[in-house]
This record gives C-alpha cells, sequence and structure tokens, in this order.
C-alpha cells in the first residue's frame, strides 16, 4: 500500500510538471519576441499565445497515457486533480494574485495527492468500512486511525506523505452550515514574546516556546546527521529522526494556536488584533526565532478563517500610532 500511494503520489508530480513544461514551450515565444522587440528587431510584441487550459491538457494528457502504461496503474482522478490544480495556478498568475507556477520536486516536505470521490457499481469509490478500515481507490482497503466521525456528502479523499514517513489521508465533506450562537462579550489582543498575547480584561496567555523546548535535541539529532555520508542507508534513517522532531513542534504549536483561536472565536462576538507585518520584524536577527516560534501570521489566519465560519467580527487595528500614544481627552 505504501508503494502504491508513493507511486500515485509521483505519477502526479510527473503530470503536473508534464503539463507545466509544454505550457513554459508555448511562453517561450513570448520571451523570444520580446527579446527582439527590447533590441528593436521588431516593432512591437504582439504575440499572444494560447493560455493554460486545464481540460485541453487533460485530453492531452489522456492521449499521452496510451504510450505509456505504468501511468495507468495509478487513480486517473488523482492526476486530473494535478492538472487541474496547475489550472489553479495559472488563473491566479494571469490575474497577477500569484507569481508563475513553478516544477515540483520529490525533495518538497510534503507530498500529496487527490483522489475524487466517484461511484463504481453502485459502491462510492472512497468510503469507511468500519471504525478502523477506509476504502480507497487503486489502493483499497487501508487501515486508519480515525481522529474524527465523518458528516456529510464526501467529496474527495487527500493522502499526504510527511518526512519522517508517516501517512495522512484527509476526508472533504460537504456539510450544512449550522447557526452559531451570537456572545455578548467582545476582546482586544496585544501578541507578544515574553507572553504570546495580552487581553484587553488583563488575561495573560503565556508563551508555551515550543521551538526551545526541544531545540537541544534537535541540534544533537542534527548534528549527528551532518556526519553521515549523503545518500546512505544511515544518512536517510537519521533524517527521519530530524524530521520528527521538526515534526513534533510543528504539531504542538499547531495545536497551541488552534485551542487557542477556537477558544477565543467561541467566547467573543468580536475580537481586535494588531496589523503586524511578521515579514518587516523577521529581518531582526537578534528576535527572528523567537518571532518566527510564535507563529503570530498563522494565528491570525485561523482567527480569520473561524470568524467567518462562525459569524464572528475580526477587527484589524492598523500598527501606527497603536500602543505609543495617549488619548488627548482621557489620557
Amino acid at each position: 500500500q505504501a508503494i502504491q500511494f508513493n507511486k500515485t503520489i509521483g505519477c502526479c508530480r510527473y503530470s503536473f510538471n508534464l503539463a507545466l513544461k509544454k505550457q513554459k514551450e508555448k511562453d517561450l515565444l513570448w520571451w523570444i519576441t520580446e527579446e527582439m522587440f527590447q533590441n528593436g528587431q521588431l516593432l512591437s510584441n504582439e504575440w499572444k499565445g494560447p493560455r493554460f487550459s486545464a481540460n485541453t491538457s487533460m485530453k492531452d494528457h489522456t492521449q499521452f497515457k496510451k504510450t505509456t502504461p505504468w501511468l495507468k496503474e495509478v487513480d486517473s482522478t488523482a492526476i486530473q486533480n494535478a492538472i487541474q490544480h496547475l489550472g489553479e495556478a495559472y488563473d491566479a498568475y494571469y490575474k497577477k494574485e500569484k507569481g508563475r507556477p513553478t516544477f515540483k520536486s520529490k525533495k518538497n516536505d510534503i507530498q500529496s495527492y487527490t483522489s475524487k470521490y466517484n461511484y463504481n457499481k453502485g459502491v462510492g469509490t472512497i468510503h469507511i468500512v468500519d471504525e478502523h478500515y477506509i476504502i480507497l481507490p487503486k489502493v483499497g482497503k487501508v487501515r486508519f486511525a480515525k481522529s474524527k466521525e465523518m458528516d456529510g456528502k464526501i467529496m474527495n479523499a487527500t493522502v499526504r506523505r510527511t518526512p519522517s514517513g508517516k501517512y495522512f489521508v484527509s476526508i472533504l465533506c460537504e456539510v450544512k452550515k449550522e447557526p452559531t450562537q451570537l456572545s455578548m462579550f467582545e476582546t482586544g489582543m496585544d501578541v507578544g514574546l515574553k507572553n504570546f498575547a495580552t487581553l484587553s480584561d488583563g488575561t495573560v496567555i503565556p508563551n508555551p516556546k515550543h521551538f526551545y523546548r526541544l531545540e537541544e535535541k534537535l541540534k544533537k539529532e542534527q548534528r549527528i546527521l551532518s556526519r553521515r555520508i549523503v545518500g546512505s542507508q544511515n544518512w536517510h534513517k537519521q533524517k527521519k529522526k530530524v524530521a520528527k522532531v521538526h515534526e513534533k513542534i510543528a504539531n504542538a504549536r499547531e495545536d497551541f494556536l488552534q485551542k487557542l483561536s477556537t477558544t477565543l472565536v467561541h467566547e467573543n462576538q468580536v475580537i481586535s488584533i494588531e496589523d503586524i507585518r511578521v515579514k518587516n520584524l523577521l529581518k531582526n536577527g537578534n528576535l527572528a526565532k523567537a518571532i518566527s516560534d510564535a507563529s503570530w501570521y498563522e494565528f491570525r489566519k485561523m482567527l480569520t478563517y473561524k470568524c467567518k465560519w462562525y459569524g464572528k467580527t475580526l477587527v484589524v487595528v492598523g500598527s501606527n500610532y497603536a500602543s505609543s500614544q495617549l488619548c488627548h481627552t482621557c489620557n
């Protein structure tokens, strides 16, 4: 089953990169024309090449699969999803919301693929058999540890492989939005390093400093890794040990941020936070590590989408004159 997961991840990556390569070859003509225009060989650059189309790319890939039999060994909907993700990336690029899409690498920390839910002979291709088994396309019956009861209509399933060698499956379901209870409380919050947050009612939330608690262990494992021959069996084993320490830090940090943000959103109707430009603060070499460990940006993202989910209000206050000036009326 692990081999099948790895094959599917590799085929999705290959299909994504192949579609991107073909589009880059089409775009290359524009750059050649632009260079000729800049050199004075042309009066203007009026070349307009075809934009990337996910549907057209999937049709081309269907023809390509006829001559590439190993692509048929994996779930076809996973490959379709990979090409659709490339189409979404190009749509964001054309709207100037994001940069140009780049090739996927097998060295990326997170490797994943997404399978769509379909019916096959009256049975869903993705469904939970009992408390400990799930059916996945082309993989079959897989034993798993269920962390949450599934509710609603299944849309797709995403299988993810972490650097430590663990596999996770997350199931996307369509559920009805439930009405949330309104709260009469409001709070303002100031984040910091000594204390993670101070609320307007005086409540102080201490900074757990997850990275500093495991920093010495991480140094030890990385020191051992540096002495291993790159590419050897012992190097791969030690690399997994380093990844496990990083994973433990990340999991502890996310658990703390998720619980705190959920508590604040459920208890308050309005939450006010300062608009902190974390990217600028990270330029300070003395505090960059502590700021990264605090994860203020990730905390703000959680508050943003949870307030949207539960119908609460998040007020982002500008950082100018936020805490350094006194009011001329009430001092």
